[in-house]
């Protein structure tokens, strides 16, 4: 017994809209869960009279991490105040293009690590830009994520409140 056409276009037409909506949801939640990875994948500057600030939003861990740049390329940076220097994973740093300067000892968390200096001529957060700042590449990080470091954090004025971090650039 074979169905009515109307019947059939009606389960074709019902299978095609659960498809649609699984998509549409399965979008949506990748979408949202990107968002508590980092909540600040598109960087915000507003300008004042002599400054440059910039306002990040901490993640689901509390972290603050934002979507920057090193010498014009894309990067991923992770706010880190007990870290001296940018800490760039070696290979990423390959990619970017870093010179491998002095070898240098490291004190991490996790103990003594080898590691090389370098400088980045330009990096990037926001509208804010810093040159010439003094970073390590570390051999052996599993990830892309930069350390965003001392060595670029002491050039901004940096206050955090209630899970937002804002970042001051004083143009001279």
């Amino acid at each position: 017994m074979s169905q009515a056409p109307g019947r059939r276009a009606g389960r074709v037409l019902m299978i095609l809209a659960w498809a649609a909506a699984l998509f549409l949801a399965t979008r949506y939640f990748g979408d949202w869960e990107d968002r508590q990875r980092n909540p600040n994948a598109q960087v915000q500057s507003s300008h004042g009279q002599g400054f440059i600030e910039v306002r990040l939003l901490g993640n689901g861990q509390g972290h603050f991490v934002a979507d920057g740049a090193i010498n014009g390329q894309l990067v991923h940076f992770m706010l880190d105040t007990g870290a001296t220097d940018v800490a760039v994973p070696e290979t990423l740093a390959g990619k970017l293009g870093l010179t491998r300067g002095s070898p240098v000892v490291l004190s991490t968390a996790n103990g003594r690590a080898a590691g090389y200096s370098t400088r980045l001529a330009d990096l990037q957060l926001g509208d804010i830009h810093l040159q010439n700042v003094r970073a390590v590449v570390i051999p052996g990080l599993d990830d892309d994520t930069v350390l965003l470091g001392m060595s670029a954090l002491k050039q901004l004025e940096f206050t955090q409140r209630g899970g937002t971090m804002l970042l001051r650039q004083n143009l001279k």
